[in-house]
């Protein structure tokens, strides 16, 4: 695949970009904002236990599959992480993310520290990893009690929940406080701009530097 920010077409493979965050620090919104403006990446789609939810569609949204199935593909080491969630399982499927790497495709993922990890010991030479810091506690609360979707015993667990994950955050690449979402937002398309680069990934320039060479 060609490099979007030349004008020379050099082969690439592509890579894992992974944000975390604690609920509430604006991780999806990002998520949505860099798939929205950038045709060079692509959400990794899992698999889960869970049911659909209302206007969820089956290999768009996740794989949808019974826990036999799942422990099957856990047994045959078809994921690159799995983990529980609120009861039920999701994992990241083998197969379709290494095509999208070897087409030079980027890949996304929405995950917390415990799949960053696994997925770091499957593939680290193609992983980045960036979290996200919410400004505050005080804000991160607000920001959830502004949803007005949770009860207060949820949110408070999902507060205690988030003071845990943010103890994790030194396991990251990149660590960004998002106190605004746009700043933040350009600091993440620096990042992916400049991993892109890296000379490990460049496949196709070794034989460009040779023809050079050879004039």
């Amino acid at each position: 695949m060609a490099n979007q920010n030349s004008s020379i077409q050099l082969d690439r493979r592509g890579l894992l970009f992974v944000l975390s965050s604690p609920s509430g620090a604006g991780k999806s919104t990002l998520a949505r904002k860099l798939l929205a403006s950038d045709q060079y990446i692509s959400l990794s789609v899992s698999a889960t236990t869970r049911p659909p939810r209302t206007g969820e569609i089956d290999g768009k949204d996740y794989h949808f599959v019974d826990i036999d199935t799942f422990n099957t593909m856990v047994t045959n080491g078809e994921f690159l992480e799995w983990a529980e969630v609120f009861g039920h399982y999701y994992g990241t499927p083998k197969g379709p993310v290494e095509a999208l790497l070897e087409n030079g495709k980027d890949v996304l993922f929405d995950i917390d520290w415990q799949g960053t990890q696994q997925l770091f010991q499957e593939a680290g030479n193609d992983i980045v990893r960036v979290f996200i810091l919410p400004p505050s506690i005080a804000e991160l609360e607000n920001r959830l009690r502004s949803r007005a979707t949770d009860s207060n015993e949820v949110i408070k667990d999902r507060m205690s929940r988030a003071k845990s994950e943010i103890g994790h955050w030194d396991g990251y690449d990149y660590v960004l406080i998002n106190d605004d979402i746009e700043t933040c937002f350009e600091k993440i398309t620096h990042i992916l701009t400049a991993e892109r680069l890296k000379r490990m990934r460049q496949k196709g320039l070794i034989g460009f530097a040779r023809k050079l060479m050879e004039n």
